[in-house]
């Protein structure tokens, strides 16, 4: 709470002194905006490491609230880049407290359970760490996940203070929103607490892919058995999913995996309605296909952690497929009036919020920068299609804007404010595959995942249009109207299954000529290693 209070008072002093900056009525000069920048990107970085030192003492649920704010990218860059060490920063509890922690919960320790137990986790997060085991009843090799033992201890007051902290924000600066942050964290830290939750997301996600054995190279390890803190599931020998050396030592296409991850998670939330909510990079291992694995490629794609899961009510997942779509076609008026129809419809984005929101679900700028040239126009696609990694110039001008427009920053935390949280996990959702196609250095261009994603979404749509005609054909009888409509709906799903089609296997062949360029470039740098490595994308 101490950080917090010196924060809000770094802030209210920043504002002040901005406030006395120039005369009244009259703008600022380019020298008073950049003296101006300067002091916001202190404060903000002051307050920030402030914050950081604070989350890091009292670890638990605080590392989990710095998480969080570590993946809003749309914040300043000076507070996702401080909290980012979060996410790998956590301490690992000492083994005999899990032995007392175990005897507390079902009367058998570390010694009862398992005939060998590595003393050292092989990953510790902020609300469990992971062991090596071999179970004594089945000789089995195991990952052994346990709770922090002194987290249920200090849970409810934790939550609490962290509660009081949003409010005493909001209050402060009524503006600047972190209700929504504080909804998520009380509505999913218990079920996260309770690993027997876990295991029925996992078994459900299980039952949702049966139909596509054969068809997927998703694979979820199998759950030995769980009790509210600690879970047991099989071992999976594997490397994170955007280890580069691993791909190239296995003959893994890392194009594949990128594909196969939009494929995955777009299966989930646009056909299944029922997503992970957390995959971050290391709840995603790739393994060499395993004997008994039933995957179309020669990798599996190995998921773990499920104790985060979201369900999408049907109207809002088909609207938003809908409204993928609409950004799929090439811009014109009719084009805006659609995508501002169907934002509205599953965010109640009006027209001033909407920039805000397609900029969230592009990973494209679609905003003006006051320090940019000309126009202050930033580069903006089209259409998805129309799209480009995010360059450093577009980040840069991201941020300036974000410094320079006092408004615009609040329009961010009125988006994250009044957007379903449902549609902002899966906001959080496309940041990662974004995040991960560049980190697999893939060579197919970023439209590719959106390619993807934008085939799941038409074949959302026409299964619900598909429904809606059943159920009109039984309601209401046939017509002409309803058939004229049915008939509507199918020419234009196979017009979209066909367009990208044709766009998979175009942007499948040149990434392939640029696999190949990179091979010769390191052949004629380096030799026959260097080629390989540079194809594998080791070398930048």
């Amino acid at each position: 709470m101490r950080a917090v209070l010196l924060d809000v008072v770094d802030y209210k002093t920043t504002f002040a002194r901005e406030e006395k900056m120039g005369a009244p009525g009259r703008d600022l000069t380019p020298e008073e905006r950049k003296i101006k920048r300067k002091a916001r990107k202190e404060c903000h970085l002051r307050s920030a490491r402030r914050l950081l030192e604070a989350l890091k003492k009292n670890s638990g649920i605080y590392v989990k609230l710095g998480q969080h704010v570590a993946a809003v990218q749309v914040l300043p860059s000076e507070w996702t880049q401080t909290m980012r060490p979060l996410q790998d920063q956590c301490f690992p509890t000492p083994l005999d407290d899990i032995d007392d922690m175990l005897h507390q919960d079902f009367g058998l320790g570390l010694d009862d359970l398992f005939s060998d137990f590595d003393p050292h986790p092989i990953g510790v997060a902020s609300l469990a760490q992971v062991h090596r085991a071999v179970d004594k009843r089945t000789g089995r090799p195991v990952a052994v996940k346990v709770q922090h033992a002194d987290l249920q201890d200090f849970a409810r007051v934790d939550m609490a203070t962290v509660n009081v902290a949003i409010n005493l924000v909001k209050y402060i600066f009524p503006e600047f929103e972190f209700g929504w942050l504080g909804e998520e964290m009380n509505q999913m830290l218990p079920l996260e607490m309770d690993f027997r939750h876990e295991a029925e997301n996992s078994a459900r996600c299980r039952r949702e892919f049966s139909h596509l054995t054969g068809k997927t190279s998703l694979y979820l390890p199998e759950v030995l058995w769980a009790e509210r803190r600690c879970l047991v599931m099989e071992f999976i020998e594997g490397a994170r999913v955007d280890n580069l050396r691993y791909l190239k030592d296995h003959h893994i296409d890392r194009n594949q995996v990128s594909q196969e991850l939009s494929r995955i998670f777009s299966q989930m939330v646009y056909i299944n309605g029922h997503f992970h909510a957390d995959p971050h990079h290391g709840n995603l291992l790739v393994r060499a296909r395993a004997p008994n694995s039933t995957s179309p490629f020669n990798f599996d794609v190995c998921l773990l952690d499920h104790g985060q899961y979201f369900d999408i009510p049907d109207d809002l997942r088909v609207n938003y497929a809908r409204f993928w779509l609409s950004l799929i076609k090439s811009s014109s008026v009719k084009t805006t009036a659609e995508r501002k129809k169907y934002a509205k419809l599953v965010g109640n984005i009006d027209d001033e919020m909407y920039p805000i929101l397609e900029s969230a679900i592009t990973g494209r700028i679609n905003m003006s920068d006051p320090s940019s040239d000309n126009d202050g126009a930033v580069g903006r696609p089209s259409s998805l299609l129309d799209q480009r990694h995010m360059s450093d110039n577009d980040l840069s001008k991201l941020r300036n804007a974000m410094l320079e427009r006092e408004g615009l920053i609040v329009s961010i935390f009125e988006l994250l404010r009044t957007v379903p949280k449902r549609l902002l996990m899966i906001l959080k959702l496309s940041d990662l595959q974004r995040s991960l196609d560049q980190s697999l250095a893939t060579t197919h261009g970023q439209s590719r995942i959106y390619v993807i994603i934008a085939r799941y979404c038409a074949e959302a749509v026409w299964q619900a249009d598909k429904l809606d005609f059943r159920r009109s054909l039984r309601t209401d009888g046939f017509s002409l109207r309803l058939f004229s409509s049915y008939i509507s709906s199918f020419l234009s799903y196979v017009y979209w299954e066909t367009s990208f089609g044709m766009a998979e296997r175009a942007m499948d062949m040149r990434a392939r000529w640029v696999k190949m360029t990179m091979w010769l470039h390191g052949l004629t740098r380096g030799g026959l290693s260097a080629a390989e490595d540079e194809m594998a994308g080791l070398v930048l």
